[in-house]
């Protein structure tokens, strides 16, 4: 099973509930895990662990499925989407990547620039700009604490400190579903990020940190209208 598979079922499911597609998610998930299971079986890995072999499948494309999300309504804003692996690993990028690179990169003064652990990058292809640097994980536990981090380096550096972090995530274990009593990834997410996006039909309580992915491009909006 590829990428593009997964995309195919998606595009179905975007027939069927148009702009509230992104909340059935964990549904699709679990749809492609049945196709996923179908065709490992013909060719299973050695250990013979499916799960291991569908967790990496899931991680790796449902990045790869928000990238595909969003980037159609932020070309539409004049912004551009690059995903964060492309920047690390790929050498000699053109010019444009290159900047972008540069200008994501954290300083550790004698130990050279780095790139955040980020998997989507969004900015201004007018003047290279960075705006915002999303994490994409199904669950928080996955990478939220190191999300947390790359924000904190980003904002001591007048470089980077107007990058914003963001996690978009179906959140599938329920870890920002509620205020109070709070979980201790809702708490990173309210303190040390600028916000977190839900995919899901699950009743969640929001608050300024902590949204369902509707909202998502009407704060990048926002966020460009402040930026100019």
């Amino acid at each position: 099973m590829k990428f593009e598979d997964l995309k195919d079922l998606y595009l179905k499911k975007k027939k069927q509930f148009g702009a509230e597609t992104y909340r059935h998610i964990s549904e699709l998930l679990k749809e492609t895990k049945k196709i996923h299971k179908q065709d490992w079986s013909k060719n299973p890995t050695p250990n013979g662990d499916h799960e291991q072999s569908w967790r990496a499948f899931k991680g790796k494309n449902l990045e790869r499925l928000v990238q595909y999300i969003i980037t159609d309504e932020v070309e539409k804003l004049g912004l551009k989407v690059v995903n964060g692996n492309k920047l690390e690993r790929s050498k000699n990028l053109p010019k444009e990547l290159s900047q972008v690179k540069r200008n994501l990169a954290v300083d550790y003064g004698k130990f050279g620039l780095h790139l955040p652990d980020v998997d989507i990058v969004i900015y201004n292809p007018q003047n290279y700009k960075v705006l915002a640097a999303i994490s994409s994980k199904v669950t928080l536990r996955e990478r939220i604490a190191q999300t947390g981090y790359w924000k904190l380096k980003l904002s001591k550096d007048e470089a980077t400190k107007h990058i914003k972090v963001y996690f978009i995530t179906p959140d599938e274990d329920g870890t920002l579903t509620q205020k109070m009593p709070v979980k201790k990834g809702r708490a990173i997410v309210e303190v040390d990020l600028d916000g977190s996006y839900i995919l899901t039909e699950e009743s969640i309580e929001e608050s300024n940190k902590v949204k369902l992915f509707e909202h998502f491009i009407d704060d990048l909006k926002a966020l460009l209208k402040n930026s100019e």
